[in-house]
């Protein structure tokens, strides 16, 4: 999910750092997301700001682990 998250701020233009100030996450939040899941609510939180669904933070995770 971390490296989805990564590449959607990417193309947006935002470092993950950023996001994470603009967020009020603490410091390397989502880079932890890599080795563990979010809660719902901060994954939404993410979901909006880079004006996605969760469903498509999801998907490519889902696709990868079958």
């Amino acid at each position: 999910m971390y490296s989805k998250i990564k590449m959607l701020a990417k193309e947006q233009g935002v470092s993950i750092n950023k996001m994470e100030k603009d967020l009020e996450f603490g410091s390397s939040t989502i880079s932890k997301w890599s080795k563990s899941i979010p809660s719902v609510d901060k994954l939404k939180k993410v979901a909006d700001y880079l004006d996605v669904t969760i469903d498509e933070l999801l998907r490519d995770e889902e696709l990868a682990t079958k």
